[in-house]
């Protein structure tokens, strides 16, 4: 039995069993690593040294908490105290962070293993790993495929085996679109549900925090693990944090689900739409209820979404001016041609091109025309949502409208964007939404389902992925 094939929930049977030892199961992953990484390419540090350390020291332990021995992979947009922390991008090359971010502590108190951090689009703008400044990841099911983005490395991380599970972030979809892409689940959790604090923001009031591993189980696990409150997240919610391992296995009756009409998914892949169908023939056959959903503000979250993110985007990479941190240009005469010299240097083509969009947005005769009426739309999104839940218990969509496309296929950015029409309206409203693993194409690629819930209402979230789970019984790699 090789470690690395288990779920998390597996290994800590192994440990809290003593069948095991946490530097075994560390040791397991890091060989992966080493087997794998060459082509792959998921990590951009692995920290081999301080994760046998950890290891020896959590085996010494007499009190273990409920991660213990578990390795994570952190996608490295996520501050860890004393670990250099890049988000993929040469502004940022060398920065070391005096502090970790929450989730990253609440990881480390419950005695998880932090094994390296994971490459992804720069500042955690794109939607297949090819804009990091350093090098592209792979998808372990094709290596000429992306693994999607921006979270893509941690997703290869999960699919090759080389962490059980590793964090993400997702501002429009770049959890659970590399999730769909690599054959893993991976949740985005409602907006607030989990601290923000110690991840390097991309856009605010969109980003959130979630988790990719090999099972639902194990992704109720890891939320129950990061979510809740911490006192530096001004955003963050007051509401309790329910046992979401408890609740997932309680029975489901008498189910709602949404579903898109025909003219809205009528041009994706056919293998990704007849996948879908299948599924809701699975559900109905289940006894669920079906109703086709009406959506009118669909059509535009895409554009409202390319709005609003690189707006506030502009506003929050304004920070990296080379006087405080980061890359400075070492030979600049003045402040300005600092500032020039420095971002023109340090940022890559798709954070320019997001800045100068947001810039224009923002900008003095055009705030009115765009920014403003996507906030409107925003707006309108939101209420179309608690309308929906009011109806229905869940919303089932494709997560992406193909599977993993070849890298280098997409240069055109518009064609890019549009592998986000689908998961940027979880974002927009702030609800939660999990891509789970349901199928394969016929080249052997997988396609993931997502299933969209109320505000706070994760564990019925899991409940429906985790029931989905058993019934498809996905292959993993």
């Amino acid at each position: 039995m090789s470690l690395t094939s288990l779920s998390v929930s597996e290994l800590c049977t192994l440990l809290e069993r003593k069948e095991i030892k946490a530097e075994e199961s560390v040791l397991s992953f890091l060989e992966k690593i080493r087997e794998q990484e060459k082509k792959i390419s998921a990590f951009l540090l692995v920290l081999e040294e301080e994760a046998l350390a950890r290891a020896r020291e959590i085996d010494r332990k007499k009190e273990k908490g409920r991660l213990a021995g578990i390795p994570v992979a952190i996608k490295d947009n996520i501050l860890t105290r004393g670990i250099r922390t890049t988000c993929a991008s040469r502004i940022l090359g060398n920065f070391i962070p005096p502090y970790s971010a929450t989730v990253v502590e609440k990881l480390e108190k419950e005695d998880a293993i932090i094994i390296g951090k994971t490459n992804m689009d720069e500042f955690a703008m794109g939607s297949s790993t090819e804009n990091s400044a350093f090098f592209v990841t792979k998808n372990p099911w094709d290596l000429r495929r992306v693994p999607g983005g921006s979270s893509g490395g941690s997703a290869a991380a999960v699919a090759a085996a080389e962490a059980p599970a590793s964090l993400g972030s997702d501002t429009g979809g770049s959890v659970r679109q590399p999730a769909a892409f690599c054959g893993v689940v991976g949740l985005k959790p409602t907006y607030s549900r989990v601290s923000r604090f110690g991840l390097v923001a991309y856009a605010s009031s969109l980003d959130q925090i979630g988790p990719l591993t090999r099972t639902v189980e194990d992704c109720a696990l890891f939320l129950q693990v990061i979510a809740g409150q911490d006192g530096r997240d001004s955003t963050l919610s007051s509401q309790p944090v329910p046992d979401y391992l408890k609740e997932m296995k309680e029975d489901l009756r008498s189910i709602k689900v949404a579903y898109l009409k025909e003219d809205v998914i009528k041009a994706i892949d056919p293998e990704v739409k007849q996948m879908y169908l299948n599924v809701l023939g699975l559900l109905e056959e289940m006894g669920a209820e079906l109703h086709e959903m009406d959506f009118p503000s669909w059509e535009y979250a895409l554009a409202c979404y390319y709005l609003l993110a690189p707006s506030e985007a502009s506003s929050n990479l304004a920070r990296y001016d080379g006087v405080r941190y980061g890359l400075r240009h070492p030979s600049a005469e003045n402040l300005k041609e600092m500032y020039l010299s420095t971002r023109t240097e340090g940022f890559g083509p798709e954070v320019k091109r997001r800045i100068l969009l947001g810039t224009f947005a923002l900008s003095s005769g055009y705030y009115d025309a765009y920014y403003l009426k996507a906030a409107k739309t925003r707006s309108l999104i939101c209420r179309e949502f608690k309308e929906a839940f009011k109806k229905v218990d869940f919303i089932l969509t494709p997560t992406t409208p193909e599977p993993a496309f070849l890298i280098g296929a997409k240069e055109d950015p518009i064609a890019m964007y549009l592998s986000d029409v689908f998961t940027v309206t979880a974002n927009l409203a702030g609800i939660p939404a999990i891509s789970i693993p349901v199928g394969l194409t016929k080249q052997g690629l997988p396609i993931g389902l997502q299933v969209m819930a109320d505000y706070f209402q994760e564990s019925l979230l899991f409940k429906l992925a985790f029931l989905l789970e058993k019934k498809v019984k996905f292959k993993k790699t």
